[in-house]
């Protein structure tokens, strides 16, 4: 028999080896902090209930130790993880994580612990805090169980606990219930309402449909007589999908006197056995069938969970192990600092050209890198220049007064060019600003680029850091001024020679009609084309233009208007000054002897040109002129500027990066200032390490679970199990006559105040 045992795995193996399991992944997780544990909840079951609910009774009495400390108001004032080890050796003791190594073999001094570890955290009046004590008792007497006691919900405030206490222990409490992973062990007694139950609300709100609580009810046995429990432990009055188990704790006189948890669970048995209420309920009756009720729930839990959880830990194993990765391990030689030195400048360029050309962490929401360079010469660059006006900033009297300036004392007879070359150079030199601003442009863009690459291996060398954006901003600079002077020689040569003969340029006749229809109304500009000076007017510049086309466009005045114009003025002086005529038929008057004097106006300080018909064609040409030969050099700069700026500054960037970065960080005497890390980043590498070996660990832990999975789902039978609960003296399974009585005689309605 014995042999067959040992060969066929008892069914308490399973709970032996999947329980354990979580309880070591507790401790593994338990030494990360806050974010790198979030989302790594482990399967457990947390005690809730209202102070002096029973709830660290019931604790004891799964332990069937008494270890919990003790007093007239809240007690719990830390949360504790208490995790129930099954072993087969006699000897039971308890052990903190926070002293390792360190056995208790005495609970009166495990009490004292927990006390000394509460007054610590949370001062030795009453205040609570959120920190966790964490014990594990080993006994042979226990189910492997991991429970977590809490503190007890209270609603008046007392020694130094804050008016809003109730809200802090509800929060405390839902940070445990809330998670999936928790089984909620929602603690009543039955001389209260249960509708009004404290533990029973919170469960609700944290677990609504009742999938993952368990009801438990104390104090059964101070009941009103006539009156019994049976209706709640069946889920008449509010159900619950894991059902409730009834219990009956030590009363407040039974701790006074020092009366064992062994004696309480012979009691509670014998209250159950005698009352009729209860008879048919042994399944939901009493401390060893709640603990075996919870063995069964969290292994299920349990096996339900690690899938996901094993999932949830390599996710976190891959992103520590990467950022650990980012971090590197730490070079003190000079040969191993030159070799991270060398690496960090090749991936920077690598990084900045790739960013520059787009191969490098393509965005979906906005445009990055060598795109923005591309935006601003196409969309900012060409379209500004495109919708610029070119004689916007040119009136009309302008160029009348320049084109009369360039006549001189004796005036023109012909259209000279001068004006015409004076006012396009003026409109060409207005494209250098935006060409210049062009240039800042690309490279303010080409300054963001390099403080984008390797950002977070460059945060661990701070004076690296500096370094490289001084050198780099150094480098462009550099870069700027030969792109600038480029651009500017290309707006300067643009400005020295007015190419006329260009084939696009557009003159002559055609140029003189598009004048004359823009500055004469219909009628007039007919009638004028018919005139014999007219004729000659288009004959002339006709012949100027098909010059032109050789040399320089020079067009024509009307000279028989301008002719006529010349005889009426000299006409018009002879009769002024007293011509022969005039002066014949006046000899021998008598006013003939004074002759007034004419008095000329001084002419004014500033004198503008007047406006004639000829004068608004010559205007209309001259900007059509101008537009002609604006457009044409527009277009060779929206082509030749990014040209230069891309030669000049980047991809001189990119070609040359390197090697100036090389030639001047890459010193012996400066590497140990390079490349010393800040204390923050070695705390963090510290910190990096640990978090990942916390959770390889973990993972190699998990790595054990396939093994138990057969097992696991060939499922649990309560009735072949043990419950583990120590075996009392004089108790019988057969019937109330070996039921053992208590010294004390128990009565099975004695009042008795339970506290936590």
């Amino acid at each position: 028999m014995a042999k067959s045992a040992a060969a066929a795995p008892a069914p308490e193996t399973v709970g032996q080896a999947v329980i354990p399991l979580v309880n070591s992944l507790q401790d593994i997780i338990a030494r990360l902090d806050g974010d790198a544990a979030a989302g790594l909840e482990l399967p457990q079951v947390a005690a809730i209930g209202g102070q002096s609910s029973g709830k660290s009774s019931v604790l004891e009495a799964l332990v069937g130790r008494d270890f919990l400390p003790r007093g007239p108001d809240i007690c719990t004032r830390r949360p504790l993880v208490l995790q129930l080890v099954r072993h087969s050796a006699p000897e039971e003791w308890g052990e903190f994580l926070h002293a390792p190594g360190r056995r208790f073999h005495d609970f009166e001094q495990i009490k004292r612990e927990i006390q000394l570890e509460t007054d610590k955290e949370a001062g030795d009046n009453k205040g609570v805090s959120e920190k966790q004590i964490r014990l594990k008792i080993f006994s042979p007497n226990v189910l492997d169980i991991t429970l977590v006691d809490l503190p007890g919900i209270t609603r008046v405030p007392v020694g130094d606990q804050p008016s809003d206490i109730e809200s802090r222990i509800r929060t405390m409490i839902m940070q445990y219930i809330k998670h999936p992973s928790c089984i909620i062990l929602a603690v009543s007694p039955a001389n209260a309402d249960l509708a009004n139950s404290d533990a029973l609300q919170l469960a609700r709100l944290a677990d609504p449909d009742g999938s993952r609580t368990i009801g438990v009810i104390t104090k059964l046995d101070i009941m009103d007589r006539g009156t019994d429990a049976r209706n709640f432990l069946l889920g008449n009055v509010i159900p619950l999908k894991l059902g409730y188990v009834g219990v009956v704790n030590r009363s407040q006189e039974d701790i006074n006197f020092n009366r064992s948890v062994k004696d309480a669970l012979a009691f509670e048995e014998k209250f159950f056995s005698t009352l009729p209420a209860y008879h048919g309920l042994v399944h939901c009756c009493g401390v060893p069938q709640l603990a075996k009720k919870l063995n069964m729930i969290l292994l299920k839990h349990i096996t339900d969970m690690l899938p996901g959880l094993k999932t949830r830990i390599n996710a976190q194993l891959v992103a520590v192990a990467k950022e650990h990765a980012a971090y590197g391990d730490t070079v003190e030689s000079t040969a191993g600092q030159g070799v991270k030195l060398l690496n960090i400048l090749r991936k920077y360029c690598e990084a900045f050209s790739s960013m520059v050309e787009g191969k490098n962490r393509v965005s979906t929401d906005k445009l990055s890198g060598g795109a923005r360079i591309h935006y601003i010469f196409q969309s900012i660059f060409v379209k500004s220049l495109e919708e610029v006006d070119p004689c916007k900033s040119i009136t009309d009297e302008d160029i009348r007064t320049t084109i009369q300036n360039s006549g001189g004392p004796k005036g023109a007879m012909f259209l000279p060019e001068v004006p015409f070359e004076i006012l396009v150079r003026k409109q060409i030199g207005r494209l250098l600003d935006p060409s210049l601003q062009c240039a800042q442009f690309i490279y303010d863009e080409l300054i963001k680029i390099s403080h984008g690459c390797l950002t977070s291996e460059l945060q661990k060398f701070p004076i690296l850091k500096k370094r490289m954006s001084e050198v780099v901003s150094s480098f462009l600079r550099d870069g700027l001024r030969p792109a600038e002077t480029m651009i500017t020689h290309i707006i300067e040569m643009e400005m020295d020679y007015i190419n006329t003969s260009h084939p696009s340029f557009v003159g002559g006749t055609k140029v003189v009609e598009l004048a004359k229809h823009e500055s004469l109304p219909p009628k007039t500009s007919a009638s004028l084309s018919g005139r014999k000076d007219g004729t000659i007017v288009g004959s002339e510049i006709q012949l100027t233009a098909d010059r032109g086309q050789k040399s320089r466009a020079v067009f024509a005045r009307d000279a028989t208007r301008r002719a006529t114009s010349d005889q009426a003025d000299m006409n018009a002086g002879t009769s002024l000054t007293g011509g022969s005529q005039m002066g014949n038929s006046q000899v021998g008057s008598p006013s003939s002897k004074l002759p007034s004097v004419i008095q000329l106006k001084e002419p004014p300080i500033k004198l503008k040109p007047s406006e004639t018909e000829q004068g608004a064609t010559e205007v209309a040409i001259v900007k059509l002129l101008i537009k002609s030969y604006y457009d044409i050099v527009r277009k060779s700069i929206e082509d030749a500027i990014p040209k230069a700026i891309m030669h000049f500054l980047v991809n001189h960037t990119k070609r040359d990066l390197h090697n100036f970065l090389i030639r001047k960080l890459y010193r012996e005497n400066l590497l140990n200032e390079l490349m010393r890390e800040t204390d923050e980043v070695l705390i963090r590498r510290q910190h990096i390490q640990e978090t990942l070996e916390v959770l390889e660990q973990a993972h190699r832990t998990l790595e054990e679970f396939p093994l138990e999975a057969e097992r696991i789902e060939k499922g649990y039978d309560p009735a072949e199990h043990a419950t583990g609960l120590p075996k009392i003296h004089g108790l019988s399974e057969d019937g109330p006559n070996g039921m053992y009585t208590s010294p004390n005689r128990y009565s099975a309605h004695q009042a008795s105040h339970i506290v936590i």
